[in-house]
């Protein structure tokens, strides 16, 4: 399976999604936003259709049309304050709408269903490397910026009231999820983008650890999820988002259950 060059660089970038994505993700789902992961995937598809329709990268295209509607929803915030859901209606209805128009068009030079499902075949040099950039990047701002944005995840209003930036960094925030969205196209697919995002992160927090501690083990999840996803699809023949998302799913069950029998045990010993 190594042998050859696609599934090299699928594994390669799957590293890095299996570090980026929870690692975002988990900001999101203490926030409760998880479900701006998800809409901001249907962004990433606006981005890959105008991306193909002008010949040009479409992961970078991702990259600046999901950043652009992360920041709409940040801007949107302060119309929609009581409205969240509203704000992410809004933003999916611009991205739907723009990708279908694209499609419908006949303008695409390519088939834009690799990037809905996934697919390892499209996975080239040029996209592993801008991935692997895009990766760094986010991880060393997230590093950078890592006790404010703890802050702002358990308590916005604290945050602003001790003085954190709180606008600037929700912006800048909203650019490192494009980012995590974006690198996960290739492999995972635009539909199961926020599996990846959330799921990790919710299996860890099955284990009711410190923060620190949850973020290890949604890096760990992460990687098991979609390495299993990736090397599982590629002998039965099926699209690796999806089945990816299937791994999540199984590897949050196996994590409840087994997390319910410690309890039974412990239970009965007393």
């Amino acid at each position: 399976m190594l042998s050859y060059g696609f599934m090299q660089n699928a594994f390669l970038v799957s590293i890095f999604i299996a570090v980026l994505a929870p690692s975002i993700g988990i900001f999101l789902v203490l926030r409760r936003y998880s479900m701006i992961g998800d809409t901001l995937s249907h962004a990433s598809l606006a981005g890959i259709t105008i991306s193909l329709a002008c010949n040009q990268n479409p992961v970078l295209g991702a990259f600046v049309f999901t950043s652009i509607s992360g920041a709409l929803i940040e801007f949107l915030r302060g119309y929609f304050k009581k409205n969240t859901d509203l704000i992410l209606s809004i933003v999916l209805a611009l991205s739907v709408g723009t990708a279908i128009t694209i499609i419908s068009s006949g303008r695409l030079h390519t088939n834009a269903d690799a990037f809905l499902f996934g697919s390892v075949l499209t996975v080239t040099v040029s996209d592993t490397v801008l991935v692997m950039i895009l990766s760094v990047i986010s991880v060393l701002a997230l590093i950078a910026l890592y006790h404010q944005l703890v802050y702002i995840a358990y308590d916005e209003e604290a945050a602003r009231i001790a003085g954190v930036r709180v606008r600037l960094l929700n912006y800048i925030f909203s650019v490192l999820v494009a980012s995590a969205v974006s690198v996960t196209i290739r492999i995972v697919g635009v539909l199961v983008i926020s599996s990846m995002i959330a799921l990790p992160v919710a299996a860890a927090l099955q284990l009711e650890k410190g923060f620190k501690t949850t973020l290890v083990f949604s890096v760990v999840f992460s990687v098991v999820d979609i390495m299993l996803g990736l090397v599982l699809s590629y002998y039965l023949g099926v699209a690796p988002g999806g089945f990816t998302a299937l791994v999540s799913v199984a590897v949050l069950i196996v994590v409840i259950l087994a997390k319910k029998c410690v309890r039974i045990k412990a239970t009965s010993k007393v």
